[in-house]
């Protein structure tokens, strides 16, 4: 199976700073993966990120994580987060794993 992830920064492109509280980003972030239907995960981290022009930007991040997803729906998933988020790129990464459900009864 894949796992895919795709990193959002939270910091505007244009003025480097985050605009909104996280929330309202974690809010947004689950209303697109519900209105496209993927089973997901995803975690706020922080981190930098190098922008185009040189300059350096630590900001909080999601991360959202999903196995198996079809790749065109990944795209399209990343290409609105890019957008809603107003971002200059987000990362996506493949990563093949082993994935399982264990199920027990009492």
């Amino acid at each position: 199976m894949i796992e895919t992830k795709i990193y959002v920064g939270l910091n505007d492109s244009e003025t480097k700073t985050q605009k909104l509280g996280t929330e309202r980003y974690v809010n947004v972030l689950k209303s697109v993966c519900r209105s496209y239907g993927v089973a997901f995960s995803f975690q706020v981290v922080q981190g930098g990120y190098l922008h185009e022009d040189g300059s350096y930007t630590q900001e909080n991040t999601l991360v959202l994580s999903m196995i198996d997803a079809d790749p065109k729906r990944i795209e399209e998933i990343a290409r609105d987060l890019c957008a809603f988020f107003h971002q200059e790129s987000v990362l996506i990464t493949e990563d093949r794993v082993r994935a399982y459900y264990v199920k027990e009864s009492l």
